[in-house]
């Protein structure tokens, strides 16, 4: 399933009017009212409380982990891109009370770099393909990353969890869900980001592999699965959205562009049943999207825009950002190291928060990735 954007042209732009403002909840406050004035109370109080809002209210509630009878098993190991890669295909499987389920992640290794190296978990569209692989892909740009001397895995998140409205019928979710769905039942982006962390399970058993030191990553849809996944799986060290929007790093509140009412209209099996209720109410949520960034803290976080991304809505994934940087200054670090959105294509990662915006429409680029691969250099010690 292709997702289709609305064109608008720009006098249909300029019509497009905020939501009415109102303060976004305080991310330093829990349900009782207690303060977080230390890292210790933020993760004994706060973030428990956050996240359960999130799962009752936004992506739902997962069943399941880990799964006990979970197997990876090497399927093919090739040299690849000119004998400067290690390819290998991995099939991961496992069962539940609802069947058996399978999906295949491709897992290429510099040969070049010292091992173990750290790596970039890639939540893709599409399945695998080793002849797009060799050419520069804006999704999965291998040579690059290769030769930036990082792995990366990918895997297509249709392969887990169908990203159509009767999806639950035929995913992980049909294995280890309840049918019907119940209200606060897990969502297709709850889905994709828990395959994401089954493909990290294998890296952990990969010698070739730094796992205190990988990122998962994502585009659209599969930008707001890969921020639900570093909330929910903190093994992962770095956290990437590009052109997130609604549901991902942009604020519901005073957003531009798509909002909870079309998202939930047009992909109701993206989030739990829930979310919904909140069309039109933003305001009633319990939660904005600022508090899944602090979910993130502190681990890395790069969010990416782009200028001509209206119904993302730049201005509120930036504002996103800033708005989670005390938590991560509770840490001691720092989110964003200005609270002014920088020109287009120019990046900010003097913190523990990156962010840039492209010059162009609604994708994921090799430029993005140059960016990413910069803020992972800065922060992870290589030369």
């Amino acid at each position: 399933m292709v997702r289709q954007f609305p064109t608008l042209s720009d006098a249909a732009l300029s019509e497009i009017s905020p939501l009415p403002p109102s303060d976004p909840p305080d991310l330093l406050m829990d349900p009782a009212g207690k303060l977080a004035t230390s890292p210790a109370i933020w993760r004994e109080h706060v973030r428990p409380a956050t996240l359960r809002h999130f799962r009752q209210q936004v992506y739902g509630e997962r069943p399941v982990g880990r799964p006990d009878d979970s197997r990876a098993e090497v399927a093919s190991e090739t040299d690849a891109l000119d004998g400067t890669a290690t390819r290998r295909e991995i099939v991961l499987s496992y069962s539940g009370p609802g069947g058996e389920g399978r999906f295949t992640t491709v897992v290429y290794l510099p040969k070049a770099a010292k091992s173990p190296v750290p790596a970039f978990v890639v939540i893709n569209f599409t399945d695998p393909d080793p002849e797009l692989e060799k050419n520069r892909n804006g999704h999965w740009p291998v040579k690059e990353i290769i030769a930036r001397g990082y792995a990366t895995a990918v895997f297509n998140f249709n392969a887990v969890d169908p990203d159509r409205a009767d999806g639950f019928k035929d995913g992980v979710r049909t294995i280890f869900g309840k049918q019907p769905p119940a209200s606060d039942a897990w969502g297709a982006l709850s889905a994709w980001g828990w395959g994401a962390s089954r493909v990290l399970d294998y890296l952990e058993t990969d010698p070739d592999i730094d796992a205190k030191r990988v990122a998962v990553i994502g585009h659209s849809r599969a930008g707001k699965a890969a921020l639900w996944c570093g909330a929910e799986d903190e093994r992962f060290a770095m956290v990437i959205s590009n052109n997130s929007g609604c549901g991902g790093a942009a604020l519901s509140r005073g957003k531009m562009g798509e909002r909870v009412a079309d998202i939930t209209r047009r992909f109701p099996h993206w989030f739990c049943p829930n979310y919904a209720n909140f069309a039109n109410r933003e305001d009633e949520l319990p939660v904005d999207q600022h508090q899944l960034l602090a979910l993130i803290a502190p681990r890395l976080l790069y969010v990416a825009s782009a200028t001509e991304d209206a119904w993302a809505d730049p201005e509120a994934e930036f504002k996103s950002c800033v708005l989670a940087g005390p938590v991560f200054r509770l840490y001691g670090g720092q989110g964003l190291t200005s609270d002014t959105m920088p020109p287009p294509d120019v990046a900010m990662q003097d913190g523990g928060i990156g962010y840039h915006r492209r010059t162009g429409k609604h994708g994921l680029a090799v430029s993005d990735w140059h960016h990413f691969l910069d803020f992972a250099d800065k922060n992870w010690c290589k030369p």
